[in-house]
């Protein structure tokens, strides 16, 4: 590959590597899996861009990568997705405590969802527009409506469980 292509790859994946963490940290059970993931998602990316032609936004494309590389990485560990505490997640949960917990509630509510469910909320949660998630996941648009519908319902039954369980 190009000398000009690495250094455009190279730039596009910095300037976007927050999707990759927050897709790994939602798809994994600890700090080396998302590692492991991390470097999954970038190799497959790289392996992939060649191939991108922009008929999407590279955004779009980078989430579909990195959603499929996940949920297949999910499949060949046969290990149900866990919840790690978001100790370490960007440092933006250390300025309000009761904000902080409200987001650490929401992850581990998110681990219980299934795989599509999760990105799908992934997605929504990243202000991605409902065509852009249906173009993501591979669904229709009004199939994302519904089912965010079903999700956030879902969410609110997780967070309430998990309050109970916290008390």
């Amino acid at each position: 590959m190009q000398r000009s292509t690495k250094k455009e790859f190279s730039q596009l994946i910095g300037k976007h590597q927050a999707i990759i963490h927050k897709v790994t940290l939602v798809y994994t059970n600890g700090p080396a899996d998302r590692e492991d993931l991390f470097q999954e998602i970038c190799l497959q990316l790289w392996k992939a861009y060649p191939n991108f032609r922009a008929e999407a936004k590279f955004t779009t494309w980078m989430y579909r990568v990195a959603l499929n590389t996940a949920i297949s990485n999910v499949r060949k560990s046969r290990n149900a997705p866990g919840f790690e505490k978001l100790t370490d997640y960007d440092g933006a949960l250390d300025e309000n405590p009761l904000e902080a917990e409200q987001v650490k509630q929401l992850y581990k509510a998110i681990s219980k969802l299934n795989r599509i469910d999760k990105a799908i909320i992934l997605l929504w949660l990243d202000e991605k527009s409902y065509d852009e998630i249906a173009s993501i996941v591979g669904t229709s648009k009004s199939n994302v409506s519904v089912k965010l519908v079903r999700i956030k319902r879902k969410l609110e039954e997780l967070v309430l469980e998990i309050e109970k369980q916290e008390s």
